[in-house]
């Protein structure tokens, strides 16, 4: 059995130590900006815009973006002060299909799905006549009808608004 002296150990493991602090050179934690956006690091969402007939679904979409962007971590969320940019939105439309009806009446249904589609467009906070990125996202979810049809469409609702919102933080950071 072959033994090690104490000093080479030391010294092998000052090296591993150090092959490993010099191969994580140039890692950052925070996510990669497109080209467009390097300068951003500080976004504000105002309260977006709903054109549907969702109660509170302007606050809802708002919530949803602030977390996504939170939990990206890209990104900071910024007040009128510190932001770079500024994230504003639209709740467009939500719409429901069948996804499952009955077996005996197609007319009812077991299983409905909804989608929601958000218009969003960020702005330079400094000079808000310029756009630095804008477009749509669409987020979909699927429930099963209960004995209340819009309590089951109340509890949808914040998953595809979820899913919408990952869709925009996507676009920011990946550029997609």
């Amino acid at each position: 059995m072959r033994h090690f002296s104490p000093k080479s150990v030391i010294c092998t493991g000052i090296i591993i130590s150090v092959t490993g602090l010099i191969s994580c050179a140039g890692y950052h934690l925070e996510g990669q900006r497109p080209q467009a956006l390097v300068h951003v690091k500080n976004i504000r969402v105002p309260l977006f815009e709903n054109k549907t007939l969702i109660p509170r679904g302007e606050a809802l979409a708002t919530n949803s973006l602030i977390d996504a962007i939170a939990s990206d971590g890209t990104y900071r969320i910024a007040n009128d002060a510190t932001a770079d940019a500024v994230l504003k939105g639209t709740v467009e439309s939500i719409n429901y299909d069948q996804v499952r009806a009955t077996r005996l009446d197609t007319l009812r249904s077991e299983e409905l799905e909804n989608t929601i589609t958000l218009s969003w467009e960020l702005r330079d906070a400094k000079n808000p006549l310029k756009v630095l990125a804008k477009g749509s996202a669409t987020g979909v979810s699927r429930f099963a009808i209960d004995a209340n049809l819009q309590t089951a469409r109340t509890s949808a609702l914040p998953d595809a608004m979820q899913r919408a919102a990952t869709q925009v933080v996507g676009r920011l950071t990946d550029d997609y």
